[in-house]
């Protein structure tokens, strides 16, 4: 008798799981990827809306792909954003039943320059001309005086050189590779904002 009262119980239970699987037949989703001008396409948020209404939101992952999924058919639209790169968003994305609309890889989120530190730069020679082709590197000076490469430019025709930076405070060294001993200037970063710098090489022996 027990038994015969559990399967009743257990077809009401099926039934609903087979309603819940049908209605999400009547769902679609969104999905695509994030690239970046610059560092990683990870931990951008992506809103859904509807007008300027927020409908959900999803992230990116560490290779900038995202989905969202149980979105009711219809037309929606997308913003992107991520603290130190331009918001991005995409309109008219129609989205329809049982089906996941794919928008590709074809939003770029550039750099907002409002929120990035620049470090620029001139390298001279003794007589005060300006060098092109030379080599420069950044490092970034540790906590325990040392220091770590992140990044090299080769200057213009006219000497000229730029690094973007997070607005972070840190210190970083500046670099030219010479015939002798490198020539080097330590620079402060302490927010977003252009800091200038400028490498004088020694007379040639």
């Amino acid at each position: 008798m027990r038994f015969n009262k559990f399967v009743p119980v257990l077809v009401v239970i099926l039934a609903a799981a087979g309603i819940s699987v049908a209605q999400d037949k009547t769902l679609g989703g969104i999905k695509g990827k994030v690239r970046v001008e610059t560092g990683t396409p990870g931990g951008v948020t992506v809103v859904v809306r509807r007008g300027e209404t927020e409908v959900t939101r999803s992230t990116t992952d560490k290779n900038g792909e995202f989905v969202v999924s149980r979105l009711t058919p219809g037309i929606y639209g997308l913003t992107f954003r991520k603290t130190g790169l331009s918001i991005g968003s995409i309109e008219d994305v129609e989205v329809k039943a049982g089906k996941t609309r794919s928008l590709g890889d074809r939003l770029i989120l550039t750099i907002d320059e409002g929120s990035i530190a620049f470090l620029s730069g001139s390298v001279f020679s003794a007589d005060g001309r300006s060098v092109a082709n030379a080599k420069v590197e950044l490092s970034r000076i540790l906590e325990d005086g040392t220091t770590k490469k992140i990044d090299g430019r080769v200057t213009t025709e006219t000497g000229s050189f730029k690094f973007r930076l997070g607005p972070e405070p840190a210190k970083y060294r500046v670099s030219v590779k010479t015939n002798g001993e490198p020539v080097t200037k330590d620079v402060e970063i302490d927010g977003a904002a252009v800091y200038r710098v400028a490498l004088s090489l020694p007379p040639k022996s």
